[in-house]
């Protein structure tokens, strides 16, 4: 009975196994081939991830320049004590005529060209005068031979003399003969020395044309530069005013702009509020949002009776080529502070291209490049000339800036300046 009952549980367990098919060698290896196959195509697509996340996006940037005028920063503190108004005027102004009255031949100046001192505006006919100095020069040699003839009459004359003289001496020739031989020699002297003056006559004479030559040359007083073109070739010019004929009285008008300053009439019932040295704020009718730096430069020790003012010149701190002469300007005087005003506080910000803002939670921001990588830097900002904005607070001159980058920049992003 026991060998029956064993015999059934081993019959029972035969019943649960699981029939496997033998593993051949070729099949074990084509699993392994898959399964490299399969990490390497997962690596790869790591590394092209990780490098698309990784890359450098391209943009454009710019370089925030210091700005020549002034936030006013510096004067933000001080009251206003006065306001005025006035024009920019240049103290160095000139229109440039000539010496003489003679026909334009050549212009060599036009509206906005800059000039040198010395440098040559114009040339007038010069035909008459090439004449009058051929004359002076043929005169100087003139009076040159007849000099060297009389030098050699002079000297015939003098061994003459020296002849006549031994002769008396010896009783041969006569007094009378003395008298005339000397007489010939101081003669001849004296005229010697009227053709050696008349010499010099005619060379300063010569001078004298070669001047005139010259001032039908017209040459800039000074540098600066041409406003307006007064005059055309084949006109006649004069530094003589001739009313009512066709005679021009200048070439062209120069102005100095470095000498440009401000001209303003001041009550008198307030010109106690204006003292020499005494920091301003000018701002220009075609900029009204351009605050410039300026201060007293002097009050004219004078009034106008009809006017009841006072004028007061105001010197810029530093000039911009957008000033011009002639431009109206208003004026704000400010309470002097202990410290004073400089060109240094009264001047701050930088300059951006407007593309450069970009508006984040309600504020205007700017991307800032630095090791290769964008940081957000939140400004302070006004507006400016077309096209650019005053940055009065939030970057310094000569960082760079994006100003043409995907929507997407982000803190942190990796970035390539692009080649303009």
């Amino acid at each position: 009975m026991v060998p029956r009952a064993i015999s059934l549980q081993k019959d029972t367990l035969n019943s649960l196994k699981i029939d496997r098919p033998p593993e051949s060698g070729e099949g074990g290896h084509s699993n392994r081939g898959w399964l490299v196959a399969t990490l390497l195509l997962l690596a790869a697509g790591a590394g092209w991830f990780w490098f698309r996340g990784s890359g450098a996006t391209e943009v454009h940037t710019a370089l925030a320049r210091p700005s020549a005028v002034s936030s006013d920063a510096g004067n933000s503190n001080r009251s206003t004590v006065l306001n005025a108004s006035g024009y920019v005027t240049a103290r160095r102004h000139a229109t440039v005529s000539s010496k003489a009255t003679a026909k334009v031949v050549e212009i060599l100046i036009e509206e906005g060209m800059k000039v040198e001192a010395g440098q040559v505006l114009a040339r007038l006919d010069t035909s008459n005068v090439e004449a009058s100095l051929g004359l002076a020069k043929a005169q100087v040699t003139s009076a040159q031979v007849a000099t060297q003839e009389t030098q050699a009459l002079l000297e015939r004359a003098e061994l003459e003399l020296t002849r006549t003289k031994s002769l008396a001496g010896q009783k041969i020739a006569s007094a009378s003969e003395l008298d005339r031989a000397e007489a010939d020699a101081k003669s001849l002297r004296a005229r010697l020395a009227r053709l050696e003056q008349e010499k010099i006559v005619a060379e300063r004479q010569v001078a004298v044309w070669q001047q005139e030559m010259d001032d039908r040359i017209v040459r800039a007083p000074f540098a600066g530069v041409v406003i307006s073109k007064d005059a055309q070739p084949g006109e006649m010019i004069s530094p003589i005013s001739a009313g009512g004929g066709f005679i021009r009285t200048g070439i062209g008008t120069l102005v100095d702009m470095s000498s440009l300053e401000i001209e303003v009439d001041v009550n008198e019932s307030f010109i106690n509020r204006v003292s020499p040295g005494q920091p301003v704020t000018a701002v220009l009718d075609s900029y009204p949002d351009w605050k410039i730096p300026a201060k007293v430069l002097a009050v004219i020790p004078s009034a106008d009776r009809q006017k009841a003012t006072v004028k007061v010149r105001i010197a810029f701190l530093q000039l911009d080529p957008r000033i011009l002469p002639d431009m109206g300007i208003k004026v704000s005087f400010l309470a002097a502070g202990a410290e004073g005003t400089s060109a240094g506080s009264a001047a701050g910000g930088v300059l951006l291209p407007a593309g450069a803002l970009h508006k984040q939670e309600g504020r205007e921001v700017v991307w800032v490049v630095r090791d290769g990588k964008v940081e957000r830097r939140a400004i302070r900002w006004n507006k400016h000339a077309e096209g650019e904005v005053l940055v009065l607070a939030g970057l310094t001159p000569g960082e760079k800036v994006v100003i043409d980058g995907p929507a997407t920049l982000a803190d942190g992003t990796r970035v390539k300046e692009k080649n303009p």
